[in-house]
């Protein structure tokens, strides 16, 4: 099985035909995030299985409108940027402070 890396060129087979693509994220051996330019909707993310993808090395009419929908993503949303490290809230701020004395 093929490992893909983020920002590769794929072509993307399935019952809609093939499009052209850019991996998003590869989050495991058997589940593969790609932008795919649809023709209704526009440029779209969607998860496919590796077998479903082949790597192209020509550039698409369609990969700068890729490229700008992967830029404008949220961080802590879809993709590899929000991923098993990251956190919420603010660093150095992990858990509420306890209860303060009245000083009785």
């Amino acid at each position: 099985m093929k490992a893909f890396r983020e920002g590769q060129l794929v072509t993307v087979v399935g019952d809609r035909g093939r499009l052209d693509g850019i991996v998003v994220h590869a989050p495991s051996l058997v589940r593969v995030e790609v932008a795919v330019a649809d023709a209704e909707r526009g440029a779209v993310f969607r998860t496919v299985h590796p077998k479903t993808l082949s790597e192209r090395t020509t550039g698409g009419e369609h990969d700068d409108a890729l490229r700008r929908v992967i830029r404008r993503t949220p961080s802590g949303g879809f993709g590899p940027r929000g991923g098993s490290g990251a956190r919420k809230g603010r660093p150095g701020h992990s858990h509420a402070s306890g209860h303060r004395t009245t000083g009785k």
